[in-house]
């Protein structure tokens, strides 16, 4: 019986931890492809979750693999937006975050005046579904109910 359930818990944990299914899954958009007037991506309106599907980023659907999410925006320097001041968005998968960092975001002004800002976040549609979180509970969870079967 205690072998068994040595072996149930390496397996199980196995299933938690490595499972493909688990591979992150982010919007993906870029207001340089929106047709001229049209906002699809977020950059002056709010993003319309319901108009875009996620895309699992370690699929050859995404335009950059990745194993995070990241937004860019930028934005020109003049006046407000309702001066004509331009804003550029990009939602997409990323490999690298420059600080090496997820769940933040950095922004700075440039010498040319344009302002910018990069937000990176390692959860789904965070650009939503599965949380590591919850599985770690349960990885927790179940090791404690097979430690103390078998003492």
């Amino acid at each position: 019986m205690r072998a068994f359930l040595h072996i149930f818990l390496v397996i199980f944990n196995s299933v938690l931890l490595f499972n493909p299914g688990f591979a992150i899954r982010c919007y993906q958009c870029s207001t340089g492809t929106d047709p001229k007037g049209v906002d699809n991506c977020g950059a002056y309106a709010g993003f319309k979750k319901d108009m875009h599907i996620p895309v699992d980023c370690s699929s050859e659907e995404s335009v950059t693999p990745g194993t995070f999410c990241m937004k860019e925006t930028q934005q020109g320097p003049k006046g407000f937006i309702w001066d004509g001041r331009w804003r550029h968005v990009i939602r997409r998968c990323a490999s690298v975050a420059e600080t090496g960092v997820t769940g933040v975001c950095n922004w700075g002004v440039r010498e040319n005046g344009i302002y910018w800002e990069q937000c990176y976040c390692s959860e789904d549609g965070c650009n939503n579904a599965f949380k590591f979180k919850s599985n770690i509970i349960v990885l927790i969870t179940v090791s404690v109910m097979c430690f103390l079967l078998t003492r």
